[in-house]
């Protein structure tokens, strides 16, 4: 009853002036469809795209963002629903992986970046970037992975069963995560290794204000696929199939050893995967990898800029 019902309701303003300090980037917005289209642009050089998951925002990169837009040109959307984002209900957009790809397709197709792309994924920006860059394999020039799959969960390996609760649909899961804010909120305490400070959670959390604001952090868990009959599994099949015609570029993995959703496994399916990419496992940081050690990733992904400059 709760999902008819945000057909209708509307989402308040997304306040972010309590944390501007720790996020002073200038807005940009792309119309999809009569739905704004959040996305930060900042700086000027080699174009670095960065995905992020859920239930993050583009906050969750503003240390990447400040770090390298000196050299790079940082571009980092909201997924629709997410962070600045417009937050649609079910009858203006679908929250399906085919739909979040081609908002990156088109928003690519928007800022027309004349130089190879160097792409940097988080959670779900994983498996949507990797499904982009196989569409787009002459525009990648570089890969950053961080606590993401870009494959089905490796060895048939089950979800963690907080994500099953939510996905199965029980009768307490849409009102958890949509009237309680359950998904977001114990993210900041779960995911980190460290404890964030307030004002952190308070950023990382800010754009899910109310249960209008949380459809995203729903329908994310939801479009999980697991069997052939899900709908987005069509493509999660492909992009894993295909995932080795990635294996040219160059690719860093840099990992939180602490992560209960994306642990161990598929920390190793990627070095599997991808032999020759250069892994770094970060062993005090979690699933917020960037919250837990920003200064220390940034290092090494800029070392690694250096060292495979963009052909």
């Amino acid at each position: 009853m709760l999902d008819n019902d945000m057909t209708m309701n509307k989402g308040k303003p997304v306040d972010i002036e309590p944390f501007r300090d720790l996020y002073p980037f200038e807005s940009n917005y792309l119309d999809r469809n009569g739905l704004r289209y959040h996305y930060v642009d900042q700086g000027h050089g080699d174009p670095v795209l960065m995905l992020h998951g859920n239930p993050t925002w583009s906050f969750y990169f503003r240390h990447l963002i400040t770090g390298l837009s000196a050299g790079c040109r940082t571009v980092a959307p909201d997924h629709m629903g997410c962070g600045l984002s417009d937050k649609p209900p079910l009858n203006r957009y679908d929250y399906r992986l085919q739909s979040r790809v081609d908002d990156v397709t088109a928003l690519m197709a928007h800022v027309n970046p004349d130089r190879p792309i160097t792409l940097v994924v988080h959670d779900w920006g994983g498996m949507i970037g990797m499904t982009w860059a196989l569409e787009n394999l002459d525009r990648i020039g570089r890969i950053v992975i961080t606590n993401t799959a870009g494959f089905l969960p490796p060895g048939k390996k089950p979800i963690p069963w907080r994500l099953r609760v939510i996905r199965s649909l029980t009768p307490i899961a849409v009102p958890a995560v949509l009237g309680f804010n359950l998904f977001s909120a114990a993210a900041v305490y779960m995911a980190p290794k460290r404890r964030l400070s307030a004002k952190v959670r308070a950023g990382l959390t800010a754009p899910y204000n109310c249960p209008a604001n949380r459809m995203a952090t729903l329908k994310f868990v939801q479009d999980i696929p697991l069997v052939p009959q899900d709908p987005s599994y069509g493509i999660v099949r492909r992009t894993d199939d295909g995932l080795h015609r990635l294996s040219h570029i160059p690719m860093l993995i840099c990992w939180g050893k602490h992560d209960f959703v994306f642990d161990l496994d598929y920390y190793d399916e990627w070095r599997r995967r991808f032999p020759l990419a250069e892994a770094h496992l970060f062993e005090n940081a979690g699933h917020y990898l960037l919250e837990d050690e920003p200064e220390a990733v940034l290092a090494t992904i800029a070392d690694f800029f250096n060292r495979h400059p963009v052909r």
